[in-house]
């Protein structure tokens, strides 16, 4: 119980971090997004290599080489994720907080929309209920920003695929970071030296406190996710599942009541339409989990009645 605790906090932690990023990337300013995101991709490369020789774990990556399925597949995670990382950092400096927040809130029903599309996973009825409230909203917030919440879709789909696409690779959080950072690395240090070829860069010409809060995107991406990794080892997956609304809901209150972004009604009924669809989706979930405990309760007393 002890240990299940401890990976709890760490969950906490780990998305209470991911959740106050809104408050981060502003700091960085006049760097653009892609600047940004170049950095954070030098920099976690050499925060997740830090990580690794403390923990003097280096025999993962001979063993890896060996499987260019698994690489494959990283490489792949490489490409969404700098996709998923360049939209965040784009729409928390430009504004845009709030449909940040709504794209991790949809993410869980994107996720088993792709069950269903790609592994053939059959829905429960209130899942299709909470799908079909998801479609509902994004139809509402559609026609209230006058376009399609692009932004918000982005993140779902490319988090969800990213999600996807780790699972099949199977492969450690840290060390999968160190992979993904190490593919990333060649185009991130190309771009970072045009700019400063081109008189463009802000590295250093900003003052010491922008160089330091840059090189800091790097650590305040692996901390997280090393937290994360180390809560996923020790909580039941349903627990996890319910965490990860911590994210969205401070970037949510950030966009709210720091950033000041405008909520009209329109926009206030169709988040309210997500959350019904995750209050949904998570009964469901739990509900569905407990009936799994107590079949496999019935099942080791029917085992140990039979021995």
């Amino acid at each position: 119980m002890p240990d299940v605790r401890r990976g709890v906090w760490f969950g906490v932690a780990a998305y209470t971090m991911w959740g106050l990023f809104p408050l981060y990337w502003p700091l960085l300013k006049p760097s653009g997004a892609v600047e940004i995101l170049a950095h954070r991709m030098a920099w976690s490369l050499i925060a997740v290599l830090a990580v690794l020789a403390v923990r003097r774990h280096w025999s993962w990556f001979r063993e890896l080489a060996r499987q260019p399925g698994k690489l494959a597949l990283l490489t792949v995670a490489a490409v969404v994720v700098t996709i998923n990382w360049g939209t965040y950092i784009y729409a928390v400096n430009s504004g845009h907080v709030v449909e940040s927040a709504l794209g991790y809130f949809i993410n869980p029903l994107v996720s088993v929309l792709f069950g269903v599309v790609l592994l053939r996973e059959r829905l429960r009825p209130l899942q299709w209920v909470a799908v079909g409230f998801g479609a509902l909203a994004v139809l509402v917030l559609t026609l209230d920003y006058g376009r399609l919440p692009w932004i918000a879709l982005t993140l779902a789909v490319s988090f969800g695929v990213y999600g996807l696409v780790k699972k099949r690779a199977n492969v450690a959080a840290t060390e999968s970071l160190a992979v993904e950072t190490l593919v990333l690395l060649l185009p991130a240090l190309g771009y970072l030296l045009f700019l400063g070829g081109t008189g463009q860069a802000t590295f250093g010409r900003e003052g010491v406190g922008h160089a330091l809060l840059l090189v800091g995107a790097g650590i305040i991406t692996a901390v997280p996710l090393i937290c994360f990794s180390a809560a996923a080892i020790r909580v039941p997956l349903s627990t996890i599942g319910v965490l990860q609304y911590i994210a969205p809901i401070l970037q949510f209150a950030v966009g709210v009541l720091i950033v000041e972004e405008t909520m009209p009604s329109s926009r206030w009924i169709g988040f309210s339409i997500v959350w019904l669809a995750l209050a949904i989706f998570t009964y469901d979930s739990f509900r569905t989990a407990r009936a799994a405990a107590r079949m496999r309760k019935s099942a080791r007393t029917l085992d140990h009645v039979v021995t």
